[in-house]
């Protein structure tokens, strides 16, 4: 199994919030990778409220990590994708709820729309077992 350190560096600049500047993977292991997820119920639904839909995502980033035998836990990097600043304090409580103090690697983006107008976040991620 991969051992995974995540660290935040000396000379460094520390996080603004809840993610580590590097992910050190070390050993054999299992990597996967995580389309961006989206705030999209199992039957097609698209969720309206911001909030369901980062839960939602979340929701589906979990349901994929299980269907691999993984958790959050295992997630080392996250790439988010907003269409407005304003969503910050919501994309944030959702991340904590589900990944609670585990802090992967993350990368955030403020971008001017995504694949589907109705779409406010998307959030891929990689994780090792």
């Amino acid at each position: 199994m991969a051992k995974v350190t995540l660290s935040n560096p000396p000379g460094v600049h520390s996080p603004a919030a809840r993610y580590s500047q590097a992910g050190l993977v070390e050993g054999a292991g299992r990597r996967l990778i995580i389309s961006g997820q989206i705030g999209v119920l199992p039957d097609g639904t698209v969720l309206e409220a911001p909030e369901e839909q980062a839960r939602q995502a979340l929701r589906n980033l979990v349901a994929v990590l299980a269907a691999h035998g993984m958790r959050p836990e295992n997630v080392v990097k996250v790439l988010v994708l907003l269409t407005d600043r304003a969503l910050l304090p919501v994309w944030r409580a959702e991340r904590d709820a589900v990944f609670g103090e585990h802090a992967p690697c993350s990368s955030l983006m403020i971008v001017a729309g995504l694949a589907d107008p109705r779409f406010v976040l998307e959030v891929e991620a990689e994780a090792i077992a």
